[in-house]
């Protein structure tokens, strides 16, 4: 079990707001559990957003009106015989608060009201729910969560991914259709905070070193065939100068295959990451650069996990595990020393 504590600091490596100063108290804070580490963000991040103001959008209305505004629905008004009663049916844009971000924020906030947290963090969140009296709910269960962010609703990038983790780590339906709370953040949800977290803290703290992307990895194909090829997407790729270091980070509850008392790799991770460096490799062959390979587990509970160097084909393959159950500090020089193991910093 991952201590609270610490999925703030990695939320706040993937989230790099919440090092900013009206976040500092939270990291401060003891949490019972991630639901309450969830709603002292949203808490501390709705104040904020309120300060600035809650974002506005355009939202299109229909409604029977007595003077024209926007377009007439000819074809609705004579269908509800409107102009019996001296109104026209009209459509018109109204800029509103009562947009698909703040309608998301309301309705994550009222799902975190029904959860294991504090009284009087409940009591803090109903005190802001106040400003959204103009913000209607909104179903959880058909939210698309590819928000396109632009310079107008930036700052709600990570209130929304915030949301995010508390839809998907508390709302679940029941075979008879009733709705209940479940443990936080499942490990789809963890893999890819997990992976977001790693990034980021190379990208921060290594940024005069060397570069840390999520790079996509090109096929390297005899032809022009390449239909229906899986895209390669790397985890993370960090590289100085004529070396690369491929990352494909793994959080799992089991992080090796058991079969015959027999532990070993997961097979699929394995051909993955030999895959993704050969393909690197000999995209930049005519450059000499050094290919290598890492898978980075998670540390779970088993007591056998995965420490082993591999030469394969001319490239090395690492596989280690990350102990996220550490004092943080500790977790930064495990990742300190898979850098400067590789880089020779």
């Amino acid at each position: 079990m991952i201590p609270i504590q610490n999925i703030y600091y990695m939320l706040s490596y993937a989230f790099q707001v919440l090092n900013e100063q009206g976040y500092k108290n939270i990291a401060t804070e003891q949490f019972n559990n991630t639901g309450e580490l969830m709603a002292a963000i949203l808490e501390k991040g709705i104040a904020i957003q309120l300060k600035r103001g809650l974002g506005k959008e355009y939202i299109l209305q229909t409604e029977a009106l007595s003077s024209l505004r926007g377009k007439i629905d000819i074809a609705e008004s004579i269908k509800t015989q409107s102009m019996l009663r001296k109104q026209l049916i009209c459509t018109y844009d109204e800029f509103s608060v009562n947009s698909i971000m703040n309608r998301i924020i309301k309705s994550t906030v009222e799902l975190l009201l029904r959860s294991n947290i504090s009284k009087q963090r409940k009591k803090n969140l109903r005190k802001l729910m106040v400003y959204f009296s103009e913000v209607d709910f909104i179903d959880l269960y058909t939210v698309n969560w590819n928000v396109q962010y632009n310079r107008n609703n930036q700052t709600y990038r990570m209130l929304i991914s915030i949301c995010y983790l508390v839809v998907k780590g508390l709302l679940q339906t029941q075979s008879n259709g009733h709705t209940k709370l479940m443990d936080f953040l499942d490990e789809q949800r963890m893999c890819r905070l997990y992976e977001k977290f790693i990034l980021e803290y190379y990208r921060k703290e290594f940024k005069n070193q060397f570069t840390a992307n999520a790079s996509q990895i090109p096929w390297q194909l005899d032809n022009e065939e390449n239909s229906m090829l899986p895209v390669m997407q790397s985890d993370i790729m960090l590289q100085s100068g004529e070396k690369v270091l491929i990352i494909d980070a793994k959080y799992y509850e089991h992080s090796t295959q058991v079969q015959f008392d027999k532990h070993t790799l997961h097979s699929g991770n394995l051909y993955q990451i030999f895959t993704y460096v050969k393909n690197k490799e000999y995209e930049l062959r005519e450059k000499d650069h050094t290919v290598s390979g890492m898978l980075l587990y998670a540390k779970t509970d088993e007591e056998i996990y995965p420490n082993n160097v591999y030469q394969m084909s001319g490239n090395q393959i690492t596989v280690r595990t990350l102990d996220l159950n550490l004092p943080f500090d500790e977790i930064a020089g495990q990742l300190n020393t898979i850098a400067k193991t590789h880089f020779d910093l």
